[in-house]
Formats: C-alpha cells, sequence, structure tokens
C-alpha cells in the first residue's frame, strides 16, 4: 500500500461475532480481528476501539460500513437510520449501530443488512460479478437473504425477511417446534444453527451421512427453489456459520433438483453453477462493509 490509498472500516454484525476489517481502497486487507456479540455496550467497545487504536497509530479511516443482522432501519432518509429493531435479538432492539459509531470515529458511516451488503461485496469482488440477478443467503446464528434483480438491491427502502418464510416439514422432522421467537417453525426456526443445537446438539460433532444434514438440505433446497422461480436468480450463494459444512451443497443441490422437478429445465451442471459458495468466503459480510464504506466515502 502506498501513501496515496484510502483506509476503510467494515464490520460484519452477527449474532455470535462481530468482524471487523480494515482495508485498503485497492482491496487490501490491513488489519482484522473478531469479537464475541455479547452485550451491545461490551461488544460495540471492542469494535470502536480497534478502529480507534489504528488512527491513534496513523491508520485512520476514511469511512465505516456495516453489515448487520436486523431487522434494521435502512432507509437512508430516515431519522432512525441504523437502528435496529424489535425482534429474535431482543438485547439489541432499539439500539442505532450507525450512530455510535459515527459520533465515537467521527467518519460518515453506512449501514445495510449483513446479506444486503456481502451480495454487493459479491457482485463487486466475488462470485456474483457480472450477474444481474442474484441472491446471497446467510445460513448461521439466523437467516436471511440479500436479493437483487436487474442490478439492484430490492426491498428498498426497508429490507426483505426471508428467513421467515415458511417451508413444508421434512417428514422426519414433524414434531420439532422451532426455534424462532416470534414464527416458530419458519425457515430460521427450523433450519438455523440454533436449529441444529436444539435438536441434534453441536453441529461440529454431526457427521456427514447425520440425517440432520438431509433435514437441513430440504429446507434450504425449498428456500433456493422459491428465490429461483420468484427472481430466476443466475446465481443463489450460500454463506453462513453452517454452510462451512462443504458436503451440504451437494445435499442441496439433489433436492434442489428433486423439488424443481425439471420445470426451469436445469441441468444437474446448471444447479452446480447455481448453488454456490461465497467467492469472499467468511469475509463476504466484512467486506461488505467495505463496500459501503467505499460508497459512502463517495457521495460525502
Amino acid at each position: 500500500m502506498d501513501g496515496t490509498e484510502k483506509i476503510y472500516g467494515g464490520i460484519d454484525a452477527g449474532g455470535t461475532t462481530f468482524k471487523c476489517l480494515l482495508a485498503c481502497s485497492c482491496q487490501k486487507i490491513i488489519a482484522e480481528q473478531a469479537f464475541p456479540s455479547t452485550s451491545p455496550e461490551e461488544t460495540l467497545a471492542n469494535c470502536i476501539q480497534f478502529f480507534a487504536d489504528f488512527k491513534a497509530n496513523g491508520a485512520g479511516i476514511q469511512s465505516l460500513g456495516i453489515a448487520s443482522f436486523g431487522p434494521l432501519d435502512v432507509d437512508v432518509t430516515s431519522p432512525d437510520y441504523g437502528l435496529i429493531l424489535p425482534g429474535p435479538k431482543s438485547k439489541w432492539a432499539n439500539i442505532n449501530l450507525r450512530k455510535k459509531f459515527a459520533r465515537a470515529l467521527n467518519v460518515p458511516v453506512a449501514i445495510d443488512t449483513d446479506v444486503n451488503a456481502a451480495l454487493l461485496a459479491e457482485r463487486a469482488w466475488g462470485n456474483a460479478k457480472g450477474r444481474a440477478s442474484a441472491a446471497y443467503m446467510t445460513v448461521g446464528t439466523g437467516i436471511g437473504a440479500g436479493l437483487m434483480s436487474n442490478g439492484v438491491i430490492l426491498g428498498k427502502p426497508s429490507h426483505p425477511e426471508f428467513g421467515h418464510i415458511r417451508v413444508e416439514r421434512h417428514p422426519k422432522d414433524v414434531d420439532f417446534a422451532g426455534v424462532c421467537s416470534i414464527h416458530g417453525g419458519c425457515l430460521e426456526g427450523l433450519a438455523s444453527g440454533p436449529a441444529l443445537w436444539a435438536r441434534f446438539g453441536d453441529p461440529k460433532d454431526l457427521p456427514d451421512e447425520h440425517i440432520a444434514w438431509d433435514i437441513l438440505a430440504d429446507y434450504l433446497a425449498q428456500a433456493c427453489v422459491a428465490l429461483s422461480l420468484t427472481l430466476r436468480c443466475e446465481v443463489i450463494i450460500l454463506g453462513g456459520g453452517v454452510m462451512k459444512r462443504q458436503h451440504l451443497f451437494a445435499k442441496i443441490r439433489t433436492q434442489y433438483m428433486r423439488l424443481i422437478n425439471r420445470y426451469l429445465g436445469q441441468t444437474k451442471t446448471d444447479v452446480a453453477q447455481l448453488i454456490i459458495p461465497p467467492g469472499l468466503g467468511s469475509r463476504a459480510g466484512a467486506w461488505g462493509g467495505i463496500w459501503l464504506a467505499q460508497n459512502a466515502e463517495e457521495k460525502t
């Protein structure tokens, strides 16, 4: 990095971890650190200190972008832009992330949902590059999806709540109530990381052949079919902690083929190129924050 490169900050604000990223305008990583999502006060203080320390050492950021869990006020014209709205993560409700970081760091701050931001980063630098219609679905502590059609993020001035759609129950999962505190057995309530924990224990301990993965693949395939039929996506990117189990992709594609039943004329090869992991890997959300930061800085 030379002296002409601008430095940006990005945060992937997740239900389990807040990932902070410092990068220059050439997309070179300068520093990164992850903090557990404990109390809002402790978590935000840790993130603010991360960026403040670099500013004190001459590496201050031009602007900051936050890719956050929702529900979230993402209307840039709203006086509450950046406010976390009441939802499953109740202890974070009514906290305005954008205002807290803007006041603490004195830089422009942009914010969007984690999945919208990740999708924008994937379109700029990852596996959605050159695509006009795409979706990014995260499967982790929660489930959400960012949607794009004709190059435009959908749902503005609000955002989709795709994780709370209903799905048909797997025949071997009919008695599980679901973990969503609002909807019980919605997609998030049945297929998120906490949903796996609730009925099968730690997913890390489950072998690839465990029935849990077949049940999960069925639910996620239903979600992918809904995305295909609604948006005719060119790519559906599946990220998040649960999707680190790479064998899931083949299971989801198999169930997708069964459910779509050749309706769109897609071959096995087509589906292998449709349902894919993020090109930016586990940093997709944090790079989404960098994309938002660059865009915010350009508008100031």
